[in-house]
């Protein structure tokens, strides 16, 4: 089974595309990691990742396999600086290292994510406790791991044995 995990960045929607794109190199890392799904992918997304899963699924050729493979949605905290979305929260690194280090070296640490801390920090984490049970004991390929504009985003990729 091949998992992807990408943020559910609104800059990846067409309809905000223009002549200069504010996340060339996060867009790379998607589109890379979303042509390693096979054709038939599951999403599991919030409200507001579902469309960019969608529409990254739609602008990539995924590879032709009859693998399973699942698309997670998700972020850290959009509040890592002072003109991040939401605004500078001193906590907001602590809480994306310790996501990071979940992500990559202990999935199970996902299952129970602090829901309020998580709202708090504006981070969109509601998908990692599946994530988490899909990778349980899998290593990431980690694509890209950065904060523009003060906003946490990974794109990862496991492959698990079923």
């Amino acid at each position: 089974m091949r998992v992807v995990l990408i943020p559910g960045v609104l800059a990846l929607l067409p309809q905000h595309a223009s002549l200069h794109d504010p996340v060339a190199e996060l867009r790379a890392a998607v589109n890379d990691a979303v042509s390693r799904l096979g054709e038939n992918v599951e999403i599991i997304a919030t409200e507001q990742g579902s469309p960019v899963a969608e529409a990254v699924l739609a602008a990539v050729r995924p590879a032709a396999t009859d693998e399973r493979s699942v698309l997670v949605v998700a972020n850290g905290s959009a509040c890592r600086t002072e003109k991040a979305p939401g605004f500078l929260d001193e906590r907001a690194a602590a809480y994306d290292d310790a996501l990071r280090r979940a992500l990559t070296e202990d999935p199970a640490a996902l299952a129970d994510p602090d829901a309020a801390l998580a709202a708090e920090l504006w981070a969109d984490v509601a998908a990692l406790p599946e994530l988490a049970a899909l990778v349980d004991g899998a290593r990431a390929e980690v694509l890209y791991d950065d904060a523009p504009y003060g906003v946490q985003y990974w794109v990862m990729c496991w492959q698990v044995e079923e």
